[in-house]
């Protein structure tokens, strides 16, 4: 069994920052790809960054230019810095992580979800 860990959010001004962090454990032999999903009352989940072992990025068009995510591979743990951020980047932020297990299955992790909200 894997887990993964988020903490980071809270309230924050709009034009304000955040980090947030999302630790993986338990069961793992690799991560390939860990990322960053947020989902807003009313609306589906979206893809925000994602970030692969090799450092390989790429991020969501509403968040280019503000939001960076890096990972730390020898932590398992992947980070999300938050800048400049608007009230439409409210939402619940989910942590990923696709995980090849130490029986050698590909899983898909999820986070509990952290809440982000940017106050006008």
């Amino acid at each position: 069994q894997v887990q993964l860990v988020e903490s980071g959010g809270g309230l924050v001004q709009a034009g304000g920052s955040l980090r947030l962090s999302c630790a993986a454990s338990g069961s793992i032999f690799s991560i390939n790809a860990m990322g960053w999903y947020r989902q807003a009352p009313g609306k589906q989940r979206e893809l925000v960054a994602v970030i692969t072992s090799g450092g390989s990025t790429d991020y969501a068009d509403s968040v280019k230019g503000r939001f960076t995510i890096s990972r730390d591979n020898a932590k398992n743990t992947v980070y999300l810095q938050m800048n400049s951020l608007k009230p439409e980047d409210t939402a619940v932020y989910y942590c990923y992580a696709h995980v090849t297990t130490m029986l050698r299955m590909p899983i898909d992790y999820w986070g509990q979800g952290t809440q982000v909200t940017v106050s006008s």
